[in-house]
């Protein structure tokens, strides 16, 4: 009886410290969400209320129709999208090609991709934007999105899922006389669901949010990205708060769409592609 009063007691303990954290980490995504909705009296009455006496959308339609947000949602969604599908490509196929593949040198050229993570992107920047002025693509949605599409994290981590799976599953097309394309795009890539999709939210993510790359690379608002936009809004005297926030709401919206839909993959397939030995 008593061990069960402490195991009581300590799942109790563990809700409460759980919600608590839960509660410090949402109260701040909460309260921006409820103060886009306020005027700008509202927003810094005190004492301050969660919602405001009269909510509206009006901060929403200021910020489509004065602020160009739907050009600079389009150029996000541009780029942030094609640059996760380039990204998946590049690097689930190199991954593979490190994990299955055995040819002189491999060692050596895989040493070489994972050094790379050891250099920070203050090193490379100037170079970078160099190359990306000399190929004409300076104040250019692609010169946001090509540089980075070749991530040695993201080949680190499809060659370590790949690692894991057997070698019967290409054996076995082999014998049944797929091509080594056939074997990759049927067979391989179906058990690499959970590692695809990390990947898919961790570069749409870092798309989405990325703010000194594109400061760098884009000068005209035309081709603004979110980011940009959003700290266009901070003047040098006054911010715009209420089209800030309203903003910043709609910002949210495409990330968290993107992790609950390929959530259930990581949550449910981390084991896919494994065999009982």
């Amino acid at each position: 009886m008593q061990t069960d009063m402490k195991k009581r007691f300590s799942a109790g303990i563990t809700w409460v410290l759980l919600l608590l954290l839960t509660f410090l980490f949402l109260m701040p995504v909460v309260w921006v969400i409820c103060s886009s909705f306020k005027s700008t009296g509202e927003l810094f009455a005190w004492p301050p209320s969660l919602f405001g006496k009269s909510p509206s959308l009006g901060n929403y339609r200021r910020a489509m129709a004065e602020g160009r947000f739907g050009i600079y949602f389009f150029n996000t969604v541009f780029a942030s999208v094609i640059a996760t599908c380039l990204t998946i490509v590049v690097n689930v196929m190199s991954g593979y090609a490190f994990a299955k593949y055995h040819f002189k040198g491999e060692k050596l050229l895989f040493g070489i991709v994972l050094a790379t993570l050891m250099v920070p992107l203050e090193v490379i920047m100037i170079p970078i934007f160099k190359v990306i002025v000399a190929v004409n693509l300076y104040n250019s949605l692609w010169g946001l999105i090509i540089p980075a599409v070749a991530s040695p994290t993201a080949v680190f981590l499809v060659r370590q899922y790949y690692v894991g799976i057997p070698d019967a599953y290409m054996e076995a097309a082999r014998i049944d006389g797929a091509s080594e394309l056939n074997i990759l795009m049927r067979v391989m890539l179906p058990l690499a669901k959970p590692v695809i999709s990390v990947l898919c939210i961790f570069s749409f993510m870092w798309r989405w949010n990325d703010y000194l790359w594109p400061k760098l690379v884009i000068n005209s608002k035309e081709r603004y990205t979110i980011q940009l936009a959003l700290a266009n809004y901070s003047g040098e005297y006054s911010v715009d708060w209420n089209s800030l926030l309203a903003m910043s709401v709609v910002s949210m919206i495409p990330v968290i769409i993107v992790f609950i839909t390929l959530q259930k993959y990581i949550i449910g397939g981390m084991t896919a592609g494994g065999v009982k030995e």
